[in-house]
């Protein structure tokens, strides 16, 4: 996402700046919540879910704004806000998992429900076959595949290799090529 009037470095001095941190907030804020939400959204399948992660975790980051020193880039710290706010999400509801013994298309079914999901039968496969994928090979996958992200950025944010990053993407795609062949 390139912005020519974005510079990184004047909004962190601007959130240390009492006087000018809500207004350098707010252009965080709307830098990256459309950003936020995608990434939230390939991890839960609601609508409302996400717009309330999305909520929770600029929330977060507001509370938490003296502990942001600058280490490491905005959008980093703010993927791991939203990564955790989701993982507890997701832990927490029981709506979201995908049990081997799920009913066919049961996925695929509430996705193509949703008003907010424009997709064809093909693309609510792969979102079937991405929601049957444990949480950090979904993760893996969403982050390298729909934000084409580098395994080094992606590392910063996860805090994992990248070899186990590229291993995980790479089982995580067989088991999508697998489910969607097997549903021919």
């Amino acid at each position: 996402m390139t912005d020519k009037n974005y510079n990184e470095e004047d909004i962190i001095a601007r959130l240390k700046d009492e006087k000018e941190r809500a207004a350098a907030f707010s252009v965080i804020v709307n830098r990256y919540s459309q950003q936020i939400y995608w990434h939230i959204r390939r991890m839960v399948l609601s609508h409302d879910d996400a717009n309330d992660l999305v909520q929770n975790t600029f929330i977060k980051a507001w509370t938490n704004i003296d502990k942001f020193r600058g280490d490491s880039k905005i959008s980093t710290w703010l993927y791991r806000i939203a990564i955790n706010e989701t993982l507890n999400f997701l832990g927490k509801s029981s709506n979201y998992t995908v049990s081997i013994n799920s009913p066919e298309g049961a996925i695929a079914e509430q996705l193509e429900s949703d008003t907010h999901f424009n997709g064809e039968r093909a693309d609510a496969l792969l979102q079937e076959a991405i929601h049957r994928l444990p949480e950090k090979q979904r993760l893996t996958f969403n982050m390298k595949y729909y934000e084409e992200m580098k395994y080094e950025e992606m590392s910063e944010i996860l805090g994992t290799s990248v070899g186990a990053l590229k291993a995980s993407y790479h089982i995580a795609v067989k088991k999508i090529e697998d489910y969607i062949n097997s549903q021919d």
